[in-house]
């Protein structure tokens, strides 16, 4: 993998950059719409190819894991060739997972036992296990293995949390260097900052994740219920120390203004399930705020969803169709929605680019951001 950066806006710490691995080259800023269990819920492959044209999925290895399960997509070849997507994906490690089934794991040194979602059923992760099966399912780029703290966290919690991350990341370096390649390409691994909303705890983090050298970094334990103010706070705190010719991927953010205000600190990738999960609930995001597309106020307007043209998808449906979709429960609505969502979030990290590239990124984010504030 190899990160060229191309451009840093004069204004903020925006960058633009290239991303190039085995699997094609990626664009930067960049969305990674989530693949949570082999497939962006409602969205087929050429879709995400051709009308949204990402270049890069997120798969989720828990999910992966517990279905189909390793052995189906070794059998397969890797992911790539399972799901018949031939462009990069990026896994992650199931330590977001483990932070959301509190109720039904325990941590321990050694790892984590949780219970199944879906039969009840126990496993056990470890730092090694999970680069393990990382290694089964074939990603371009891999996840080291971390808790993600809850918001709010006591200090003290979020600071043994911490270092049992850091002892853990240990572990993974190892496992990834031991283990042999399954597949014609090459995977990447990038550790994990965490620390809470702790100034000191992210420092000595992202301190401790850069001395790894390793090609890519990710910033965790995040969006996770804390003020937009504090996201942004640590975000910036880290990019700081983070090294500069290397990607930063802020994991599970977010909004598109949550996407534009950390691009502007000096992130580069970012994944969330927000656009998708939005749409399925009639919710679309535009460059003039948000649309409840299931309000009565849509069904005489027969304008398009997309009258501002920003979205790569072809979406010729009226205000009043979608709205007439939604009302009788049709399973097209949801997916004419999420692609309308994440075309625009594609759209939107396209003209950050673009707007970087060119020198202008700090106004027309401004304006963007002020925009997309209102409800329509």
């Amino acid at each position: 993998m190899e990160f060229n950066l191309l451009a840093t806006d004069s204004h903020s710490n925006a960058r633009a950059a290239t991303l190039s691995t085995d699997h094609g080259l990626i664009e930067t800023p960049i969305f990674m719409p989530v693949g949570t269990a082999a497939t962006v819920k409602g969205i087929q492959q050429r879709e995400l190819k051709n009308d949204i044209n990402t270049d890069i999925i997120l798969g989720n290895t828990y999910h992966l894991y517990l279905r189909p399960g390793t052995s189906i997509i070794e059998k397969a070849g890797g992911l790539h060739r399972f799901m018949s997507w031939e462009r990069p994906i990026l896994t992650d490690s199931g330590g977001y997972q483990v932070y959301s089934l509190s109720a039904n794991r325990k941590i321990k040194e050694e790892g984590v036992k949780f219970k199944s979602h879906i039969d009840g059923s126990f496993h056990f992760f470890t730092p090694e296990r999970a680069i393990q099966i990382q290694r089964s399912i074939g990603g371009d780029i891999v996840m080291a293995f971390d808790e993600c703290t809850p918001y709010p966290c006591d200090y003290n919690y979020a600071k043994s949390s911490m270092e049992r991350t850091h002892r853990w990341l240990d572990r993974c370096i190892k496992t990834d260097k031991k283990l042999p390649q399954l597949y014609d390409y090459k995977q990447t691994l990038f550790p994990i900052v965490q620390g809470s909303v702790y100034n000191d705890l992210r420092k000595a983090s992202a301190h401790f994740i850069a001395d790894k050298n390793a090609l890519g970094n990710a910033i965790g334990g995040l969006s996770v219920g804390e003020p937009c103010e504090e996201m942004y706070s640590m975000t910036d705190e880290v990019c700081l120390i983070l090294p500069k010719n290397k990607p930063r991927y802020l994991m599970g953010v977010g909004t598109p203004i949550n996407l534009l205000e950390n691009i502007a600190l000096g992130v580069d990738m970012f994944d969330c399930v927000l656009p998708t999960r939005n749409a399925r609930n009639g919710m679309l995001f535009t460059a003039s705020g948000t649309i409840n597309i299931k309000n009565k106020k849509w069904e005489n307007d027969f304008s398009s969803i997309d009258p501002e043209g920003y979205c790569f998808a072809d979406l010729d449906y009226s205000k009043a169709y979608l709205r007439h979709l939604f009302s009788v429960n049709e399973m097209l609505g949801k997916q004419i929605a999420s692609l309308h969502n994440l075309s625009f979030y594609i759209w939107l990290v396209r003209e950050s680019r673009k707007h970087i590239l060119d020198g202008s990124f700090r106004n027309w984010k401004e304006k963007m951001v002020r925009q997309m504030k209102g409800r329509l």
